[in-house]
């Protein structure tokens, strides 16, 4: 069984920057695409960015520019570097895995438990 454990949430002031990691266990070969999904309170769990075992590289257009997903196979972990943070960033960050050709945009097989990611003006 897959897990996905994340890291590097916080308190950050606007404009400042933040970076979340996520390592995937426990048949991680099976992993092809892993990304983020954030959710604010009272809305609902939205794509943010993710990265297939390729390279090939999405992002949600809120996030375009700021945001940049990386991702190290040999490590299993995919990381997700902030910058120019906003207080509507502010939200639980959730990391997403999907396997076989599948990506996360379309089918989420694996998620993190979340961590909080707060932006203060």
């Amino acid at each position: 069984q897959v897990q996905l454990v994340e890291s590097g949430g916080g308190l950050v002031q606007a404009g400042g920057s933040l970076r979340l990691s996520c390592a995937a266990s426990g048949g991680s070969r099976s992993i092809n695409d892993m990304g983020w999904y954030r959710q604010a309170p009272g809305k609902e769990r939205e794509f943010v960015a993710d990265i297939t075992f390729g390279g090939r590289l999405t992002y949600a257009d809120a996030v375009k520019v700021r945001f940049t997903i990386s991702r190290d196979n040999a490590k299993n972990t995919v990381y997700l570097q902030m910058n120019s943070l906003k207080p509507e960033d502010t939200a639980v960050y959730y990391c997403a895995a999907s396997v076989g050709s599948g990506t996360v945009m379309n089918y989420v097989n694996y998620w993190g438990q979340g961590t909080q990611v707060t932006v203060s003006s």
